[in-house]
């Protein structure tokens, strides 16, 4: 056997020797897949049900009387083939173009089965006077025979029966057009309807909208108004040179305005005389009786587009119903010309197996000859195989068009209940319409009362205002006769005003001149000044500097101060902690102290009692601070035992600072005092001496040995290679400086102090400054240490 080009899933494949001895015997071979008893339109290959051909070893012949029959019952499934193709081929989907593929392949197919067939009958008739062989290769030979016979006779009735009259093509093709035009009516009778109902939602949200719009424009109108009357009042009072000018074109206007208004109310008199029912354009009722008419001539042709919107859609409606009742004529003939086809083509199919049957009759004598002979056509069982393949995808084809049909019905059926639903919208909408045109017309009547009886009333008000008007004019009228000789002296008093204003330019560039050369010499005077009074100021502070640097060089360069803390209870109780210390009443300079129980007496520059504050030592000390801005090196350092007070002395706490955050806000301040002749960097740096050790303690690594050097400028002065510097700009950067210092600083726990400082530790501030006139520059390093 040959397969097939096409894998279907039918299990095994049987021969045609298979599936005739399956039509002989009624069972299936063995290993072979048993076929469902399918109703005749389902079976592969009608011709071929049992009864048709048997086999017999040289003596078998077509069924005698049951040939008749064979070929009725074997019409009806073919006619229901028929049918059923023609249903597929009106389908939308249907493979017109496969068809006529198809049946050319069939046809050609024949012709050569046929003329191989002739080339086997004139072989066979060369080799008839061979011996024949056993009766297992007659049986052989008459199968092969059957199935080769068998695979002509259907080649060629399949060719018959699918080369149907030549008209069938166009029928087909009209059929599948009107489904596909039936199809997108359907479609865009849908979307018609989707966008009526989105136009009917926008209509009433613009109607909305609309309104409201027309509401804010009147505001905005109003609005507008107010501001352009006040902006015209504005340039009105703008106008004027001067006061007499203003009041004069006041008067004018105001005269000119009350003209106008008087013609304007006679006009509106003779109008209200001529037409009492015409509203009058001055009251309040007559603009709310325009903007109820506007608002209701704006309904009205709302409403008269709405109908119009209305009508559209009915008359759409209808030419949809028109078109639907068209597609079902059309799909009617359609199906009438396919009855006719289908009729065609069973007359095709009954010639076909009349045909088949004749064939058969003069068959027996070319079995006979055929079965000495093991010769199989491969092309004809692929030719079978294929045939088989494509009636099993055509009967499913067809049933999916049918499938297909039946849902296109359903969705017709659907489209018709859907337009009886618009339908009974439509007329809900015309009567909601209708309604809504009655009330419209109950409050245009009770409208028209209010008009007129506003209009009544504006009437007479109108009338009340027209004499008061008059009354009105009638004193402008003699104010004017008395104001003409005032303004004729006004006219006189501008003119001279003008003239007078033509030669102000020239008087106000020579005072001009006169302020200028007065103000060149006053600023050359100042200047000179200013320059004599910046010498004396630089003569009396080089002046200054000399005599508080002659005054702390008399005190001595270096100064011994005493402290004396009070007592604490670190130092016990009882005799012991009697205090050893007196001080001269009488010279602040003197200490006695008892050692080993004799008094000893020192004398120093200065000494602090216990009661002394943080601000009276820093007084002593303050005239250094003035001295390192000078220029000048100032050292300032604590010495004493653990727990003597030099921390507190020195540094003090947030609420009583030391030594160091005075004298640094003194810096500061001297610093920007002297910022408009002075430019001043001020660096900080801070290092601790421990176990003759000196370490940065702003570092990144302060366990790092550092040196004390002699500068290679030759000043004498000490510095240290590789300290690190920060620039600093107030007292809060320093303290933020030293407080990161600290953290570093080497501290242990003693028996007078739990937080004793082990070290010495230093806080350099180094003051560089540049005069900007003389360009003269200082350096001073501050070192403070405890």
């Amino acid at each position: 056997m040959v397969p097939s080009r096409r894998t279907w899933n039918l299990g095994a494949t049987p021969s045609l020797r298979g599936l005739w001895r399956v039509g002989r015997a009624g069972e299936p071979e063995p290993g072979m897949a048993r076929p469902a008893p399918a109703s005749p339109a389902a079976r592969p290959f009608p011709h071929t049900g049992p009864g048709r051909l048997r086999t017999g070893r040289g003596r078998d012949s077509p069924a005698g009387g049951d040939e008749d029959s064979s070929t009725r019952s074997a019409a009806r499934p073919a006619l229901a083939q028929c049918r059923a193709l023609s249903v597929d081929w009106a389908s939308p989907g249907s493979p017109h173009r496969l068809y006529l593929t198809l049946q050319q392949a069939l046809r050609d197919k024949g012709c050569e089965s046929k003329s191989q067939g002739a080339k086997e009958e004139k072989l066979l008739k060369r080799q008839a006077p061979a011996p024949r062989r056993g009766r297992e290769a007659q049986e052989a030979g008459g199968t092969m025979n059957v199935e080769k016979t068998g695979g002509r006779l259907f080649g060629s009735g399949r060719c018959s029966s699918l080369s149907g009259p030549p008209g069938a093509a166009p029928v087909v093709r009209r059929m599948v057009e009107a489904m596909s035009q039936l199809q997108e009516e359907k479609a865009q009778l849908q979307e018609e309807l989707v966008a009526l109902r989105e136009r009917l939602a926008v209509c009433d949200s613009d109607q909305q909208a609309t309104s409201t719009q027309l509401q804010n424009q009147v505001e905005h109108l109003k609005q507008k108004l107010i501001s352009q009357a006040q902006e015209v009042s504005r340039l009105r009072s703008e106008l004027g040179g001067t006061d007499l000018e203003k009041h004069r074109d006041l008067l004018m206007v105001e005269n000119e305005r009350l003209r106008q208004e008087m013609r304007r109310c006679e006009a509106e008199l003779q109008e209200l005389r001529a037409k009492p029912v015409a509203p009058c354009t001055g009251c309040e009722h007559s603009q709310e009786s325009a903007q109820l008419r506007d608002k209701l001539s704006q309904l009205q042709l709302e409403v008269a587009e709405n109908k119009g919107l209305l009508s559209e859609l009915n008359l759409e409606v209808q030419q949809k119903t028109d078109r639907l009742a068209e597609v079902e004529l059309r799909l009617k003939d359609c199906l009438a010309e396919k009855a006719q086809e289908e009729e065609r083509l069973s007359r095709r199919l009954r010639d076909s197996h009349e045909t088949i049957a004749s064939l058969r009759a003069q068959s027996p004598p070319v079995k006979y000859v055929m079965k000495t002979v093991e010769v199989e056509s491969s092309k004809t069982k692929q030719a079978l195989s294929e045939s088989q393949a494509r009636n099993q995808h055509l009967q499913e084809q067809v049933a999916m068009q049918r499938q297909v049909l039946k849902e296109m019905e359903h969705q017709l059926q659907s489209s018709h209940q859907l337009a009886a639903q618009l339908r009974a919208q439509i007329t809900m909408y015309e009567s909601e319409l209708e309604r809504a045109h009655g009330q419209m017309l109950e409050e245009m009547q009770s409208l028209e009362e209010d008009k007129n009886r506003a209009i009544e009333e504006a009437f007479a008000r109108a009338q009340v205002e027209m004499k008061a008007v008059h009354e009105n004019l009638a004193g402008v009228r003699t104010n004017l006769l008395t104001l003409q000789p005032a303004l004729r002296t006004l006219t006189n008093d501008y003119n001279g005003l003008k003239r007078q204003v033509r030669g102000f330019p020239l008087l106000l560039q020579e005072a001009l001149k006169s302020v200028k050369a007065e103000i060149g010499q006053a600023i050359e005077e100042v200047n000179s000044n200013n320059q004599e009074l910046l010498r004396k100021y630089r003569r009396e502070l080089q002046l200054r500097k000399k005599c508080h640097n002659e005054l702390v060089r008399l005190k001595g360069n270096i100064r011994v101060i005493a402290r004396v803390r009070p007592v604490t209870k670190e130092d016990g109780e009882g005799p012991e902690a009697t205090n050893a210390v007196t001080f001269d009443p009488d010279d602040d300079s003197i200490i006695h102290l008892l050692h080993k129980g004799k008094p000893v007496s020192f004398e120093l520059d200065k000494v602090f009692s216990p009661q002394a504050s943080q601000q009276d030592v820093f007084q002593e000390v303050q005239a250094l601070i003035t001295s390192c801005i000078d220029g000048f090196n100032v050292c300032i350092f604590a010495y004493g035992q653990t727990g003597a007070g030099k921390t507190y002395t020195m540094e003090g706490t947030l609420e009583n600072p030391g030594i160091n955050q005075r004298a640094l806000q003194l810096l500061f301040s001297e610093v920007q005092e002297k910022a408009s002749d002075w430019e001043y960097t001020i660096t900080v740096s801070a290092a601790e001496i421990y176990n003759e050790v000196l370490r940065d303690l702003l570092g990144q690594e302060p366990q790092e040995k550092l040196e004390i050097r002699l500068c290679p400028n030759g000043s004498g002065q000490l510095y240290v290679p590789g300290l690190t510097e920060f620039q600093v700009q107030s007292v809060e950067d320093i303290n933020k400086v030293f407080e990161f210092g600290h953290t570093n600083r080497t501290t242990e726990f003693t028996n007078l102090n739990e937080h004793s400082s082990r070290s010495h530790a230093l806080l350099i501030v180094t003051v560089h400054g540049v005069d900007g006139s003389t360009g003269l520059r200082t350096t001073a390093p501050s070192l403070q240490g405890s």
